[in-house]
């Protein structure tokens, strides 16, 4: 539009106006700034009817371009700005859930388990990209980009009403300061830390971790289960991956008003895709226990269950 104003009003004008003069028309015309006819258009009716058809073209290009790239600048930021506040709000809403610190390798393993057995999560990871994936990946998560270290960032994630936080990052120095500062924070929360040095498990311990995962141990373990009871770590991989079933050893505290009472009288029958494994009751385990095993105040039973019947086994018994 500016070069073919500027080449009009050089035509119009007879060759008399330079095409600074020209391209200063086209620009007043297409900006609607209305200085005044730089180029003298009396009596010339060509020169008037070119320059509506300039107002007309210029004016709506002009117009759509300057809206495009203002939509540009601020659709996207306020589109991020509600989008935060949509993930406040969420957050607010939560209790009992779990924060992820650290969504890369051991981190993204975790928070499929979460995910895929229904628990709700808050993943936290300095790195954009990480988030963008996780959050295309699953998009009903809450994701947020910042250190997990850090206790306005834990406190955004929502830790005062979590039930467990998971330092999952590959520092055993940042996973230390998680450890003691949701403890800090909440010292109610349970923490589960991730160690990649040996030696470093006793100050996590010490600074607030309740369980300490060494990877080593567990590549080890792993190795020679493979060897001595291939069946069973079979069964455990099948179990796992199995999307109809996705079955899960889970626990369930049981409340004060279940003591005294036996395991036939809990109605248990009524869960048909749960099966009790055993029962803990302080620091004494009972496995298979039988339909007149008595319960004890402060137990807790572990079964195997799908998902779904674990949300109906606490509905049931906690309420």
């Amino acid at each position: 539009m500016l070069l073919t104003g500027t080449s009009g009003y050089w035509l119009v004008g007879g060759g008399k106006y330079t095409l600074l003069d020209c391209f200063y028309m086209t620009v007043i015309t297409i900006l609607t700034i209305g200085y005044g006819e730089i180029i003298d258009l009396t009596n010339n009716n060509w020169g008037r009817l070119f320059t509506i058809l300039i107002a007309f073209t210029g004016i709506g290009t002009a117009t759509y371009i300057i809206s495009t790239f203002t939509a540009l600048i601020v659709e996207g930021q306020l589109k991020e700005t509600f989008k935060k506040r949509r993930m406040e709000k969420s957050i607010k809403k939560l209790s009992g859930h779990y924060i992820i610190c650290g969504a890369g390798r051991v981190g993204s393993v975790i928070l499929h388990e979460l995910y895929s057995t229904s628990r709700d999560c808050v993943v936290i990871d300095n790195d954009e990209e990480i988030i963008q994936f996780v959050s295309e990946k699953y998009p009903a998560l809450i994701a947020i980009v910042g250190d997990a270290d850090l206790e306005e960032v834990l406190e955004r994630a929502g830790i005062k009403n979590a039930a467990g936080i998971f330092a999952s990052t590959g520092d055993d120095n940042q996973n230390l300061v998680i450890s003691l500062t949701a403890k800090y924070i909440n010292p109610e929360i349970r923490v589960v830390a991730r160690c990649l040095e040996a030696a470093n498990q006793q100050k996590m311990k010490k600074a607030g971790a309740d369980t300490v995962i060494t990877e080593n141990f567990i590549a080890g373990m792993r190795m020679a289960s493979e060897m001595v009871r291939p069946t069973v770590v079979s069964f455990l991989d099948k179990m796992l991956a199995d999307k109809d079933k996705n079955l899960r050893v889970e626990e369930i505290k049981m409340q004060e008003k279940y003591a005294g009472k036996r395991i036939a009288d809990i109605d248990m029958g009524k869960f048909t895709d749960t099966l009790i494994l055993a029962i803990l009751y302080r620091d004494n385990w009972t496995y298979s226990p039988k339909g007149d095993h008595i319960l004890e105040k402060g137990c807790s039973i572990v079964v195997i269950t799908t998902p779904v019947e674990r949300e109906k086994l606490s509905a049931h018994f906690l309420g």
